[in-house]
């Protein structure tokens, strides 16, 4: 089995993990050219599960989803960001580290892409909202793993009671052992005892035998004399 070095690694991301989330504003090759852009890093969470995931954001504001060079959400209505109006979305994700991918976002607010240019309000909403993704992307992945742990640490406890269970067979098969050998010895204790006495019996009763063959021959001989 391999669980001790997965939960190694498991303890080792969560232990590591202390990492604030931040959205910056970056200039990014995005939506067709270099542009003004959120970025974020989601961490525990793949490129493709980030997208993913980015994906069903963009749907529920009702956005027209295409997965070609990324996530493409094409006249989305972002209530907080832009009001009514619909805006498209571009967004794609990239690897760090393992453990680490970030993800670009560009709003296209209708001729111009969010930026430190536009007002404060949108801008702050923008931000926001990658912010919430970024979190709560990164908890749902760490969920993920604590699951994954839970469920590797109740296969070892189930483990270690049938490990249990069988100490307590061979130690019981053990002790059945013992005594049978304790017996057996016993057993062949008293059987050396009882060939050691009919050793000495039969000495014993050769003894007997030749001195009443001496009787018979004795007899024989006062028989024969008789004339």
């Amino acid at each position: 089995m391999k669980y001790p070095i997965a939960l190694s690694l498991l303890f080792i991301s969560f232990s590591s993990f202390a990492q604030k989330i931040k959205v910056t504003e970056s200039t990014e090759r995005i939506g067709g050219n270099k542009n003004p852009a959120l970025v974020v890093n989601v961490y525990n969470a793949t490129p493709d599960e980030v997208e993913s995931k980015w994906k069903s954001l963009m749907k529920s504001y009702k956005g027209k989803v295409s997965t070609k060079d990324g996530v493409f959400a094409d006249n989305a209505v972002i209530s907080e960001v832009n009001g009514n109006n619909t805006i498209d979305v571009y967004a794609k994700a990239e690897k760090v580290k393992d453990g680490e991918t970030k993800l670009i976002v560009a709003f296209d607010l209708g001729g111009a892409f969010l930026g430190s240019s536009s007002p404060s309000e949108k801008l702050k909403a923008a931000k926001q909202i990658v912010h919430d993704f970024a979190v709560q992307t990164t908890k749902d992945a760490i969920v993920g793993q604590r699951k994954a742990a839970e469920k590797q640490l109740a296969a070892l406890e189930s483990d270690q009671r049938d490990l249990d269970k069988q100490q307590k067979k061979l130690t019981s098969n053990i002790d059945d052992y013992k005594s049978k050998i304790e017996d057996y010895n016993k057993r062949i204790k008293d059987a050396q005892d009882n060939l050691a006495k009919n050793k000495t019996d039969q000495e014993k009763k050769k003894q007997e035998l030749d001195a009443q063959k001496k009787v018979v021959d004795a007899a024989v001989a006062k028989e024969n004399a008789v004339e």
